[in-house]
């Protein structure tokens, strides 16, 4: 595996990790699960404070919504691979921004 691949796959990992994370902290803290509806109360102070929660929260939300569904369906399978590809795609660009973030707050050393 080329080292490439490999970052690639470690920011997946911490992008997948903090989604969880951070989801777990929420549904701690307000005793429900975040879901993209937090968005839908209209321009309020809340709306604005969930973005960044859902911004890092999305691929486990993805993940859960399409595995709860549970739906028998004809294009079952074609929709679960766009959803997985949908939300390793935004884990890895969270996942880059996480580690650039440390990497720029001398946390961790750079490449």
């Amino acid at each position: 595996m080329s080292p490439i691949a490999l970052n690639c796959f470690i920011q997946i990992a911490i992008g997948f990790a903090i989604a969880g994370a951070v989801a777990s902290a929420y549904q701690t803290l307000a005793s429900r699960p975040p879901s993209f509806a937090l968005l839908q109360q209209g321009p309020t102070p809340e709306s604005f404070a969930a973005v960044p929660l859902l911004v890092f929260t999305a691929p486990f939300i993805i993940m859960r919504n399409t595995l709860r569904s549970g739906v028998p369906e004809p294009h079952r399978f074609q929709f679960v691979m766009i959803a997985t590809v949908i939300a390793g795609f935004w884990s890895l660009m969270s996942g880059t921004f996480i580690v650039l973030t440390l990497q720029a707050l001398g946390i961790i050393a750079g490449a």
